[in-house]
């Protein structure tokens, strides 16, 4: 039976999550999976940091308050961040990494991957900063040390996006995609249907968690351009880096166009979006689009994110799924870990 030695870097809302997957599930995933999963390592800015190569309890990694040090609080754990010694010293095979990561330059998390890789071990994330600006880098480094470098969760949290039209759409030629791919800003539009103003709305959304003080990154379409780049680049082999995607939001919709548009039967969505070409070059962008009734995406309300992949061979697939939370954030990294033991697993 194989068991996978894992570090957690940050232990957030996703890794915490992943904690607690382990607490719930790892005797079922010794028979379903065919692995188990001991975790020796985790390293957080804000709680510091704990390695045990004989493995840590995860219901009492779960159980820690969310306060400044708080590893402190167990045998062996200290009030500082040692990220460097827990990625590279733990004993790891796998790191876990889902840190707070600056969108413009994706550190930290590019260089906690970038440590991993170089030092032979496998990487899991779900940061879109490291993806969409160094992920060739990332993947090169990866080959070069016969490691696995996988970012299901960076796209679309646990719905399988990237794994999907990878490989239950290869052949089918994928021409290009179209999504919604920020469950904050469609959460936005859906209540601005059922009534409310544009800043009524996000402050809804604010109190249920899923915009930021700054919501800037949502509503004006800022994280959905990162997403386009990673899909892009992913599965139509473009090479495009964040200015190439042209970008808007949805602040200047107004209650008088969504109800304009609900008279007509359509509905405005933020819509990530890329083609090739007939000459192969990859055009993107991310706007708010107005989508007849008919359209795949019209329907999505709600936090739901949603892609519709154009191909070839099948035509438009469409695929939806929550793209947030933390259970279904931690779920990608199982998804991602499944895949590492698909390849290189005992």
């Amino acid at each position: 039976m194989t068991e996978y030695k894992i570090a957690l870097v940050g232990f957030g809302g996703v890794n915490r999550g992943f904690a607690q997957l382990v607490a719930d599930h790892n005797a079922e995933w010794k028979v379903a999976l065919g692995f188990s999963v001991r975790i020796v390592g985790v390293t957080d800015l804000f709680l510091g940091s704990i390695v045990d190569k004989d493995g840590l309890d995860a219901k009492q990694l779960v159980a820690l308050p969310t306060e400044k040090g708080a590893f402190a609080q167990l045998p062996g754990g200290n009030a500082e961040a040692f990220n460097e010694t827990v990625i590279k010293h733990s004993g790891a095979d796998i790191i876990a990494e889902a840190t707070f990561t600056n969108p413009v330059d994706g550190e930290p998390a590019t260089t906690f991957c970038r440590w991993a890789l170089e030092s032979g071990i496998h990487v899991v994330t779900t940061n879109k900063g490291p993806v969409a600006l160094h992920g060739a880098e990332l993947k090169a480094l990866a080959r070069r040390n016969n490691v696995a470098f996988e970012y299901e969760g960076a796209v679309m949290s646990g719905t399988p996006v990237i794994r999907l039209a990878r490989q239950a759409l290869a052949g089918s030629n994928i021409l290009g995609f179209e999504g919604i791919l920020n469950g904050t800003s469609n959460y936005v539009l859906t209540q601005m249907k059922n009534g409310l103003t544009f800043n009524e709305a996000v402050t809804q959304a604010q109190q249920l968690g899923y915009a930021e003080a700054d919501p800037s990154a949502d509503v004006e379409g800022f994280d959905v351009r990162l997403k386009v780049v990673i899909l892009a680049n992913e599965l139509l082999d473009a090479r495009l880096n964040v200015s190439d995607v042209t970008c808007s939001g949805i602040s200047n919709i107004t209650a008088q166009d969504i109800a304009q548009a609900t008279a007509d039967g359509a509905s405005w969505k933020l819509i990530g979006c890329a083609e090739r070409d007939v000459q192969g070059s990859v055009r993107a962008s991310v706007e708010a689009r107005l989508l007849p009734g008919t359209h795949p995406l019209a329907g999505i309300g709600g936090a739901i994110n949603a892609v519709s992949f154009h191909s070839e061979l099948l035509g438009a697939v469409t695929v939806s799924g929550p793209g947030a939370g933390r259970i279904e954030t931690a779920f990608a990294l199982l998804s991602d870990i499944v895949a590492i033991h698909t390849v290189y697993g005992k």
